[in-house]
């Protein structure tokens, strides 16, 4: 069976993903405010968003070892852990966090933004040091 390196392929695609959310967001300014103003009209996209967030948390949660010789894939279990604990709170209280978030962005937008670009560089950065630890032969 080989070997697929969890915590480098987790830290990859979440550092991705991040780094492209906020890239679009630094774009769109707004478009982030207009996602959340739809799922908080939608009782659908909250469901979805609360079980998408909280099954992609579980996988990324269950794959990375909670290990103090491995910060990447502690910090990655970690990050999984907040996944699941936000979708919990999305499926329960999702009208309270809406607008918390909405009063958020509205004064802090590109501050978020920049957050998320620089944690998705930071990602990828040390998942492709990760990957040169531990090799696949």
């Amino acid at each position: 069976m080989p070997y697929i390196d969890a915590t480098g392929w987790s830290g990859f695609l979440l550092g991705l993903a991040a780094l492209a959310a906020g890239i679009g967001a630094l774009r769109k300014p707004g478009i982030w405010r207009t996602m959340i103003e739809e799922v908080n009209r939608s009782p659908a996209l909250q469901f979805v968003c609360g079980m998408l967030e909280l099954v992609i948390g579980g996988i990324v949660y269950l794959a990375n070892p909670f290990s103090a010789a491995d910060i990447l894939a502690s910090a990655i279990r970690v990050i999984g852990g907040f996944m699941m604990a936000e979708a919990l709170v999305i499926l329960a209280f999702v009208d309270i966090y809406t607008q918390a978030w909405l009063r958020n962005l509205a004064n802090m937008h590109r501050g978020w933004a920049t957050f998320t670009v620089i944690i998705g560089l930071a990602l990828v950065l040390a998942s492709g040091y990760h990957f040169t630890l531990h090799p696949v032969d």
